[in-house]
């Protein structure tokens, strides 16, 4: 690691910034800081103290120098290489390793004189002072937090020339470009959109065909007519493909099964009664004779086809060999025609056609419960972006500013630092090439205490004797914008039953050993619902063997006008419209009972 934080720190007064990479706490940064203040101002008074007794001998102040090293701490240890601009030092603190720490120094000392030249820049020369700092503060930290990354020189020389006049986010985006010239090389956009031109080349010509002239396949028939011999009619001497009784001999035709096989077996067990097995043959409908009796007859009698069909022969046309006289609708709208003529991927455009880039949140929520009680649940989101797509757009790179509310109980975010920056305060700018994909541009966790749970669920087992009991209770929270459709709940079953009752009606897969229910809507204000099933099962509880594990499962899919977690996005101004915020959608990832 080079450079794990980078500090500004004036020598009287406060810090003035801090950037510190992700993976670095900022407390231990902190520390770090704090101890080289001590030091400092420690060797600052042993030097005072020593001149007013008038011994000068030790030197200077080995702090006060422009520039140099100091390693810090106890049992943490850190190397904070620092330099002194005016009455303000430039701090870099990287890690004490034996194996290579000379890489750490050096490239710590090259950050450190990077930001040197950031906030010499931002000064308009080298009289550094925390009121200069702080008027291009913002300027400052974007710059500092690219630097801290790892920036060439071309990149820097780019955003120091466009850190005065133009905008934050021209100066933190405008320098992939510069680079990109610079070093005589395409830009990305144009190289994806070669890319794309040279795949569907090679798929036209890898499809292409070409068909013989007529005259050719013409020439071609009266070859083959002279070819053929005389005697066609005695060539084939199989007698099969004149005779069907030997054609057919070698078929095998199942029997059917003795008449007990359709008869039932009662079971008198308690709780499943009943008849179950068997084939029953319904007498309800009419029979083949009755059915086709009366289709000779008109509907309540008197009609005579001749009153429709005239004598006359209908002249059949040269179309569809008279399949377009059958209409069995009515004629077509007089606003048809103008529509006549228009390709379906035309009126598909029409319908589907974007405005303007596109913005939603995909939510996917787990959680567990142990009977009734929540045992863990956490929610991870994603903030998606949908570009013009690259036809009609021109390969125009998208770029607008949004803000997030809501995140007052987000854990964690990161964000696609390609495509996407932080300008503090829930404040984000996007700057990318246009996709026919979506682009995934931000992720966030919640925190659990935090996380809202759109449904409870509750699973009771109980093992008698030979019988297995579970019964699944479920309860909508009533605070979701809308109820949930399409639920899917899943028991994983530990036996393959043989003979099974569940209220209400649910789908058995025997190879999967699971049994389904399917919920059209659950009230948001309804009662908690329930789903039994009772199964016998070889083992008793009294026998002592193992506790058998039943193991449910929820499944389902929303989409609205509002996110599960109350995220929002919302345009960077009020009255301007850089994006159009689409259906948010939630779905169930690992959601279990047991």
């Amino acid at each position: 690691m080079s450079c794990l934080a980078l500090s500004l720190q004036p020598t009287n007064g406060s810090d003035i910034l801090l950037q510190t990479r992700e993976w670095f706490p900022p407390a231990r940064a902190l520390v770090a800081l704090s101890a080289f203040r001590q030091t400092r101002l420690a060797f600052a008074s042993g030097k005072h103290q020593m001149a007013e007794d008038g011994d000068t001998s030790l030197g200077d102040d080995p702090l006060a120098a422009s520039s140099g090293q100091l390693i810090v701490g106890v049992e943490s240890r850190y190397r904070v290489v620092y330099r002194l601009v005016n009455s303000i030092y430039v701090l870099g603190i990287t890690t004490v390793d034996q194996d290579n720490s000379v890489n750490n120094v050096f490239e710590c000392i090259s950050i450190v004189n990077q930001a040197v030249s950031v906030i010499v820049t931002a000064c308009r020369g080298v009289d550094v002072t925390p009121e200069k700092l702080s008027r291009k503060y913002a300027e400052i930290y974007m710059a500092l937090d690219i630097v801290l990354r790892g920036v060439s020189n071309i990149r820097l020389a780019a955003m120091l020339a466009s850190m005065h006049g133009d905008s934050i986010a021209k100066m933190v985006h405008s320098a992939f470009d510069t680079e990109n010239k610079v070093r005589g090389a395409d830009s990305w956009s144009n190289v994806e959109t070669h890319s794309t031109e040279q795949e569907a080349g090679v798929e036209a010509f890898s499809g292409a065909s070409f068909e013989l002239p007529p005259e050719t396949l013409e020439a071609g028939d009266e070859v083959a007519v002279t070819l053929v011999p005389t005697g066609q009619g005695t060539l084939n001497k199989d007698p099969s493909a004149t005779d069907l009784t030997v054609a057919l001999a070698g078929l095998e035709v199942t029997s059917l099964p003795p008449p007990a096989a359709t008869e039932s077996t009662h079971i008198g067990v308690e709780g499943f009664e009943g008849d179950y097995g068997g084939i029953e043959f319904s007498n309800e409908g009419s029979t083949i004779a009755e059915d086709f009796e009366g289709m000779n007859q008109a509907w309540g009698g008197g009609l005579d086809a001749s009153e429709f069909v005239g004598t006359k022969k209908v002249p059949k046309s040269q179309g569809l060999g008279g399949l377009e006289l059958l209409q069995t609708g009515s004629d077509p709208p007089k606003t048809a025609p103008a529509l006549a003529g228009t390709p379906l991927e035309n009126l598909l455009v029409q319908k589907t056609e974007m405005k303007g880039p596109e913005m939603y949140i995909s939510e996917q929520i787990s959680a567990e419960f142990w009977e009734s009680l929540l045992a863990r649940v956490g929610l991870m989101g994603t903030v998606y972006l949908r570009t013009m797509p690259p036809k009609s757009s021109g390969d125009k790179e998208t770029e607008f500013s949004f803000k997030i509310e809501g995140m007052s109980g987000v854990k964690r975010m990161v964000m696609q630092s390609s495509r996407v920056s932080s300008l503090g305060n829930g404040m984000f700018h996007v700057r990318t090439a246009p996709s026919e994909e979506p682009i995934p541009i931000l992720k966030y966790s919640l925190l659990p205490r935090l996380t809202p749970l759109p449904l409870r669920v509750r699973l009771i087992k109980r093992h008698s004797g030979t019988l297995l009991s579970v019964m699944v209770q479920y309860a909508s929270n009533p605070d979701l914008p809308a109820p949930l459709t399409n639920v899917t709940i899943v028991l994983k079953l530990p036996v393959d039953p043989t003979l099974l009752k569940v209220s209400p009606k649910a789908i058995l897969n025997r190879s999967e050993k699971e049994l389904k229910w399917h919920i059209e809507e659950i009230p948001l204000n309804g009662t908690p619902a329930r789903l039994r099933a009772r199964m016998p099962v070889d083992s008793s509880e009294e026998d002592g063997a193992e506790e058998m594990e039943v193991v449910g499962y929820v499944k389902f899919s929303i989409k609205g006008t509002k996110s599960l977690s109350g995220i929002s996005l919302l345009p960077a101004s009020e009255g301007k419209t850089d994006f159009y915020e689409v259906q948010h959608r939630y779905e169930s990832g690992v959601y279990m009972c047991n």
